[in-house]
């Protein structure tokens, strides 16, 4: 079954957001659709590599990876200059692609990494979690925390694609699933009445980790941010309305020290202050 494709429209080219079961074997297939060279760089995390690095490997063999920590902590600037480093010892290039594997926070990090690394390098998504599939991994927005702030440091570099697998979603804990579930709820209210009626009626299909359901409320999601990133790509206007929920979710993320909260939980209760 071919993979539904949502093109995203930047200031500097069109990607694909692919979704799909079963995406992550057909890496090098798609990654070709998407004009990626072979010079390629992964990075991902020790947790997302435990579960998944063996699939990921099998179908990109002898790719260069690297691992950093992952979790809110770990988006800093000390995490960029392992990158930065492992990248120059390794030949990256220009003409080099990094691949991110993983959640929001190394969605976020990597794609610093490849906005800023010889002033802008390719980088494609391949998002590990619900919330990365459903919004931190589309849009081009990426950066890393400051000790005064989340994401005060960051850059808009849109990818080149980005390939989502619910197949992937099924090790993910439920609380983690179910913190993503609150960036879908945020599309429902901001947009989609149909997609908050079917998130409602799907849920113990959608923890059950049903194929088409998780399929169609990723596809659903990205839709609403591929149309309103194309409108306001720099969040000059429009674009604000994705953050919903994330000026009070920011703040009690900060006061907790990023340790008691997942961002979709804070973004939740910033929805509830919101509303």
């Amino acid at each position: 079954m071919q993979p539904t494709r949502i093109d995203v429209s930047s200031s500097s080219h069109t990607y694909p957001v692919f979704v799909a079961h079963g995406l992550i074997p057909k890496l090098p297939a798609l990654l070709s659709e998407a004009g990626v060279g072979p010079r390629r760089f992964l990075i991902s995390s020790p947790n997302v590599w435990k579960r998944h690095g063996d699939v990921v490997t099998d179908a990109l063999p002898g790719i260069k990876h690297l691992l950093v920590s992952d979790g809110e902590r770990s988006k800093t600037q000390q995490t960029l200059g392992r990158i930065y480093e492992w990248l120059i010892r390794n030949g990256a290039d220009r003409q080099s692609t990094i691949i991110a594997v993983g959640g929001g926070v190394i969605g976020d990090t990597v794609g610093f990494a490849a906005a800023t690394f010889l002033r802008g390098i390719a980088l494609v998504h391949v998002p590990t979690t619900l919330l990365a599939q459903v919004d931190s991994a589309v849009g081009g927005k990426v950066g890393v925390n400051h000790t005064l702030g989340k994401n005060l440091i960051g850059a808009f570099h849109p990818p080149v694609a980005v390939i989502a697998d619910p197949e992937i979603l099924d090790t993910l804990p439920r609380r983690e699933l179910r913190a993503g579930l609150y960036e879908v709820v945020k599309y429902g209210v901001i947009a989609s009445r149909s997609l908050f009626t079917l998130l409602v009626n799907s849920l113990p299909s959608i923890f059950a980790r049903e194929p088409s359901v998780m399929t169609e409320i990723i596809s659903a999601s990205c839709r609403i941010k591929a149309e309103v990133v194309a409108a306001d790509e720099r969040e000059g206007d429009r674009r604000r309305v994705l953050n919903f929920g994330h000026t009070a979710g920011h703040a009690l993320e900060s006061v907790t020290h990023y340790r008691r909260l997942r961002h979709g939980e804070a973004v939740a209760y910033g929805m509830l202050v919101a509303a």
